[in-house]
């Protein structure tokens, strides 16, 4: 565990960076600055962007890290090669697509909110540069080198973001400039990105690669079985997607788009739950997809355990400081964003529970079992769909969160089965059970219990007391060693 304890604190310092700057912007800079319309707009062309982001990196970010070690040398430059050629499988017809039926796409899309019809190709950009940007991190994520991809993927567009809202505030820019350059945002963090990736390792072999398009013989070995992996695994990617930012997308069909922007900053809060999973995974994807190729299940047993304990062990705090000052941190916004409290409790809990997955999204998806799991994703797909557009004309943002909730919790669980099935691995230990019931007493303890001081008082007295007593119970129970090693380690330099 030791690289993956040492990128992925790097990796966990990055990612709440960024989340303190993506704070800022979503309850302080955009609420104050920016009309509700517009920032439920915003909201509604980021997420139908990264709705399309799996479609237009044509699956390539997981195809990368799951065979790139199984190749050498020339072989292993032709193959990197390929994995910059194949989106634009997608990209190129996409361009024209969006421009032949151009009135079409945008009449659909601006059924509810007609501010929509406008901004499509700002749509198509964003998820083609988004889809550029996690090919070229995973690039730099089968070198080991993960901060600062994750630096760029965490921070360098919420940078960018602040300074728009910024210029916006003082009148510097106006919203429609600001939409172009949100835009622009996102191609420059592609290309940074893209410059860093070649840093670690140019392409090599052009030519070769170049003439393989037209001579099959040139191909790098199992050509076919990467370009079926490839195909399947953009469903994995656009199920994930899906399920991510459907909600989103679906309310700005069905709701006026103000209602978009309430729910953005719930999902906001309640995504911070998920930070130390996405965190851990920037470098436990590489390193599961090696120990497949080499058949070292037991090692991976073992991450499998710690991953998913140290998780639920960190989640499960950040659970419990968002959910314990929700009504505090929802008295200090505008009064019309409070509606989204409950969807920070259901989207909070489908967090929390994912997870306890640890590492079981990357043997998944560098197994050969991941054909099972987007065929159950495509379902879960379906009832959400279904769900949404059952729950939200009856209950608005939250119909929206309870069937994310729903089809989230479901997707979790058959994962979690079927690596147990295939693997005869399950992520559950002593530890996990013992963090459930501290998590269950901590948060009776502290959910319904608050001050009378100013709100923000409240918050930090309140954080403080139930942080430093899960941290003391976490330690003494024993429950994790990676968690009490760190502990540890910090006492040691006091």
């Amino acid at each position: 565990m030791g690289i993956v304890i040492k990128q992925s604190f790097n990796n966990l310092l990055t990612t709440y960076l960024g989340f303190a700057i993506g704070a800022l912007n979503t309850l302080y800079l955009y609420i104050n600055f920016m009309s509700e319309t517009y920032y439920g707009l915003v909201s509604f062309i980021v997420s139908t962007a990264m709705i399309l982001m799996p479609f237009m990196a044509f699956g390539v970010q997981n195809t990368l890290v799951k065979f790139y070690s199984a190749y050498q040398d020339k072989e292993q430059s032709v193959f990197l090669n390929w994995m910059l050629l194949l989106p634009l499988v997608v990209a190129i017809p996409g361009t024209f697509i969006c421009f032949f039926f151009y009135e079409q796409i945008a009449s659909f899309l601006a059924t509810k909110n007609a501010i929509v019809y406008d901004y499509v190709w700002y749509i198509f950009i964003i998820a083609v540069s988004s889809a550029y940007f996690e090919a070229f991190f995973a690039w730099s994520k089968v070198q080991f080198k993960t901060i600062f991809g994750n630096f760029m993927k965490e921070v360098f567009h919420r940078l960018g973001i602040t300074i728009l809202l910024v210029l916006l505030a003082f009148d510097n820019i106006t919203i429609h400039t600001f939409l172009l350059l949100l835009v622009g945002v996102y191609v420059s963090r592609m290309l940074v990105m893209s410059l860093y990736a070649f840093s670690l390792k140019r392409p090599k072999y052009i030519r070769h690669t170049i003439r393989s398009i037209s001579n099959p013989s040139k191909r790098p070995q199992g050509f076919i079985s990467i370009i079926k992996y490839t195909i399947l695994i953009i469903i994995a990617g656009s199920v994930a997607s899906l399920l991510l930012d459907l909600d989103k997308f679906m309310l700005g069909l069905y709701e006026n788009i103000e209602n978009v922007a309430f729910y953005g900053v719930a999902i906001y809060i309640a995504t911070v739950i998920a930070v130390p999973a996405r965190a851990m995974h920037q470098i436990t994807y590489p390193m599961v997809a090696q120990m497949l190729n080499e058949k070292r299940y037991d090692d991976m047993r073992k991450l499998y355990h710690k991953s998913s304990l140290t998780l639920f062990v960190i989640a499960s705090l950040l659970f419990l400081l968002i959910t314990c000052n929700l009504a505090s941190l929802y008295d200090m916004v505008t009064a019309s964003y409070r509606s989204g409290l409950y969807v920070v409790l259901f989207i909070g809990a489908a967090k929390l529970l994912d997870n306890c997955l640890g590492i079981n999204n990357a043997i998944l998806y560098n197994s050969d079992y991941y054909r099972i799991i987007l065929v159950l994703g495509v379902v879960l797909v379906v009832i959400a769909i279904v769900l949404n557009t059952i729950f939200i004309p009856i209950y608005g943002i939250n119909g929206a969160a309870i069937a994310t909730f729903v089809a989230s919790v479901l997707y979790t669980l058959c994962k979690i089965y079927i690596v147990h099935k295939k693997f005869e691995m399950q992520p559950f230990t002593k530890g996990s059970l013992k963090t459930l019931l501290l998590l269950i007493a901590f948060f009776c303890g502290f959910y319904f219990w608050d001050f009378s001081f100013h709100p923000f008082i409240n918050i930090v007295v309140k954080s403080v007391l139930l942080g430093i007593g899960y941290l003391l119970a976490i330690y003494f129970l024993k429950v994790s060693e990676d968690v009490t090693g760190a502990i540890d380690g910090v006492l040691r330099k006091k």
